[in-house]
């Protein structure tokens, strides 16, 4: 018999909690821990196979250098001399635009980000290129006009609500909320709510829904214009809620008077009156939406992002209780970048600039494949795999090729791993203390310390400590005191304290501070990752801390300290702050009211018309098929589970496709098919289905993995091409990609 160990899920976003057996150093058996607060036991089918994540015959352990006979076998120190040598070197050249920062701790390890960030900081750069800019950053701007910050984005009050609308969204298997299936089921049976689907796809999350509305794929923007303009010329706007709360109202209403709503909603596939009804229930009932990668990842994604802040604004549905509301955090997952100020950075090739302070990763490759002189030529990737990861492996091919650079800090040797020329072995999340700080819980605030629960195999670091090691090699961090060695080995109050005087002193340390407590703190603890966690939370915002006294800490210069022996004593995760129930107090504009008057975005709206969408969605003869590339289902977990044995015996990777399309083609379940696109083609199984409708086919994501020799599946992501993207935010068109379907 083993010993069961508490942790938590790093697959996705939504981080269930969970028991493992730990025998022999190993995972041996897995449930979900009816401890956790926030997930309550739930667990799905990827975090109860965590085993084939952390053991496989893949883990990395010590550090490579890549030379003429492959990869070799090299000491930390040399690692971390030449990679140093070889950055100071680029940077002295070329500047400090040639270097980039990838990563930010993905679905489970977010502590590295701050040191990441800090080392890019001190070298000069501004580039960090983070999957959240694959997905999430048009969503992230538009809320950050309304709300006054890009991290202020808002999430769906689900236990509150009598209406929830999932527009592009299959929560039933990729989840986003905490145990999404359970809760989804509960609204769906629920007399006295609402489940709305909208979506081209009759999905899991569609089977149980209440109303299910089979959008034309790709017109999402157009029947979200629909909408706002059936809500205004009907009378249903919520006059009094636009009198207390909003700015910018009379600005944008006539953008929608005389919009022919009935055509672009029966042009989207959909019929008028269920759609008119539906805006009436917008009105009547608290109502909560939820968009997902079919909106973020589609046409328009920007402009629909913000069309769909309007549509719940004027009907009284945002920051409000029931509605879509501003979440409490810890630390924000994203920062705050205005890029109409000259100081934020744009690409020097595709000229996008920061949103959230991130750069879409789509650009990459032109950016480092550009003649300019400052172009892209040094890349710190950190728990990222952008070959299996971001759209165009081709592409991303070509470029990190000719980087100067390439360092990798990964668990496996991935894809991406096996093109750098230094590859450094990370803790696993189950060998390091490490957490996330994903906001999707209101009005609680949720967090848990994951903690070590087997030991490491060969060398390996926590990330946030190799990039300490390369700060203090290229000399950024300062002489460190012996009384902050003395006061960390002592007590961690007596450490803040001497910390405290040191930074008075010593004012530039405090643009190192993660690595000088990484290098005092850290060693006692242990972890740098651990150090950091308690520094957070002495220096947490003064709105947390708030937060955290509402619920029930108790308030003085003692706070941060108390939480964190909390978090060290619930290794099951715990409430650490509830924020206030007067949403409207987390905004941070001027007026303290939502300003849904976007400038910006009025030109790209008057394009949205029926004949101009008709012109550019009308059937393409090469290309008479759209694919989806991305589907949600239980055999995937993004590039996280390399060891395909976690799905033997599944039908893992197919592509499905309607029955009556397979007929016209002559084809029948089970046929290998070739999918071509403008990017590339692949050969893969078909599935057919009714639950897809005509022309629309879906490919998962995840697979294409190499692993032992073999590839498993198809990869998804190079039938995408980098440059099919929001004109705006650069995130990717991967649910409307155009194609044909041949028989193999």
């Amino acid at each position: 018999m083993g010993q069961w160990k508490k942790s938590g899920c790093v697959l996705c976003a939504q981080n269930c909690g969970l028991e493992l057996e730990i025998e022999n150093n190993r995972i041996i058996k897995v449930r979900g821990d009816r401890d956790n607060p926030r997930s309550k036991g739930y667990v799905c089918r990827k975090g109860m196979n965590i085993a084939y994540h952390q053991h496989h015959a893949d883990r990395l352990t010590y550090p490579l250098k890549k030379t003429d006979k492959g990869f070799v076998q090299i000491t930390w120190d040399q690692a971390i001399e030449e990679i140093s040598q070889k950055l100071k070197s680029i940077i002295d050249q070329y500047g400090p635009r040639s270097y980039a920062y990838m990563g930010g701790g993905g679905q489970g390890c977010h502590f590295e980000a701050g040191f990441g960030v800090t080392l890019m900081r001190l070298l000069g750069s501004k580039y960090h290129y983070n999957a959240l800019a694959q997905e999430l950053t048009g969503q992230f701007w538009a809320h950050g006009r309304a709300t006054g910050r890009q991290y202020k984005f808002t999430i769906p009050d689900e236990h509150n609500c009598e209406m929830l609308v999932a527009i592009g969204w299959n929560g039933m298997v990729s989840h986003q909320i905490p145990r999404a299936p359970i809760m989804l089921k509960e609204i769906a049976r629920d007399p006295n709510k609402l489940l709305v689907v909208i979506d081209p796809r009759k999905s899991e999350t569609a089977e149980i829904a209440d109303i299910h509305l089979p959008i034309k794929p790709g017109t999402d923007a157009l029947l979200t214009k629909a909408m706002i303009s059936i809500v205004i010329n009907e009378g249903w706007v919520d006059e009094e809620y636009i009198k207390n709360h909003v700015s910018g109202y009379e600005a944008i209403k006539g953008w929608f008077k005389d919009f022919d709503a009935k055509s672009a909603v029966e042009f989207c596939g959909l019929d008028y009156s269920q759609v008119r009804d539906l805006c009436k229930e917008l009105r009547v009932r608290k109502s909560a939406y939820h968009p997902d990668l079919g909106v973020y990842m589609n046409r328009h994604s920007t402009l629909t992002s913000y069309l769909q802040i309007i549509l719940f604004t004027i009907t009284g549905n945002f920051c409000v209780k029931g509605g879509n509301v501003i979440p409490g955090m810890l630390m924000p997952i994203s920062g705050h970048s205005d890029e109409r100020d000259e100081k934020t950075w744009r690409t020097v090739e595709t000229g996008y600039p920061a949103l959230c302070g991130l750069f879409p990763p789509n650009v990459m490759p032109e950016e480092i494949l550009s003649s300019k002189p400052d172009r892209l030529r040094a890349v710190m990737c950190c728990q990222s795999n952008p070959l299996r990861s971001f759209a165009d492996t081709k592409a991303y091919e070509e470029a990190f090729s000719k980087l100067d650079l390439l360092v990798v800090c990964e668990i496996a040797m991935t894809e991406t791993a096996k093109l750098a020329h230094y590859v450094l072995p990370s803790k696993s999340a189950y060998e390091s203390w490490d957490g996330t700080f994903f906001p999707w819980t209101w009005p609680e605030i949720y967090f848990q310390m994951r903690r070590p629960i087997v030991d490491p195999v060969g060398e390996p670091l926590e990330i946030s400590e190799i990039h300490t090691r390369i700060a203090d090699r290229m000399g950024f961090i300062p002489e460190i005191p012996q009384v902050l060695y003395d006061a960390a080995r002592e007590n961690r109050l007596k450490f803040g304290m001497e910390l405290m005087n040191y930074v008075k002193e010593n004012p530039a340390a405090a643009k190192v501070l993660p690595f000088i407590i990484a290098k005092t703190l850290g060693k006692e603890m242990g972890s740098t990752n651990l150090a950091s966690l308690w520094a957070m939370l002495m220096n947490a915002p003064g709105s947390f801390k708030k937060s955290a006294v509402r619920l029930g800490f108790n308030k003085g210069p003692l706070l941060g300290e108390e939480l964190f022996k909390a978090i060290i004593d619930h290794p099951e995760g715990l409430w650490i702050g509830k924020s206030d129930e007067d949403n409207f107090s987390d905004l941070s504009t001027e007026d303290k009211r939502v300003n849904i008057f976007i400038p910006e975005m009025k030109d790209w709206l008057d394009e949205l018309e029926v004949a101009k969408e008709r012109e550019k969605l009308e059937f393409n003869k090469k290309f008479p098929f759209i694919l989806s590339s991305g589907r949600h289902f239980p055999y995937n977990a993004n590039t996280l589970m390399r060891d395909p044995q976690w799905n033997d015996g599944k039908r893992a990777c197919t592509c499905i496709m309607n029955p009556l399309d397979a007929e016209e083609l002559g084809l029948k379940d089970g046929d290998i098919v070739k999918v071509v696109t403008e990017a590339a083609e692949v050969e893969i199984e078909l599935e057919l289905t009714e639950a897809t409708c005509r022309k629309y086919i879906m490919i998962p994501h995840g697979f294409g993995l190499e692993y032992q020799g073999k590839t498993t599946g198809v990869n998804a992501n190079l039938l995408a091409k980098n440059t099919h993207r929001d004109p705006f935010a650069g995130t990717p068109y991967h649910r409307y990609i155009p194609c044909r379907v041949e028989k193999a």
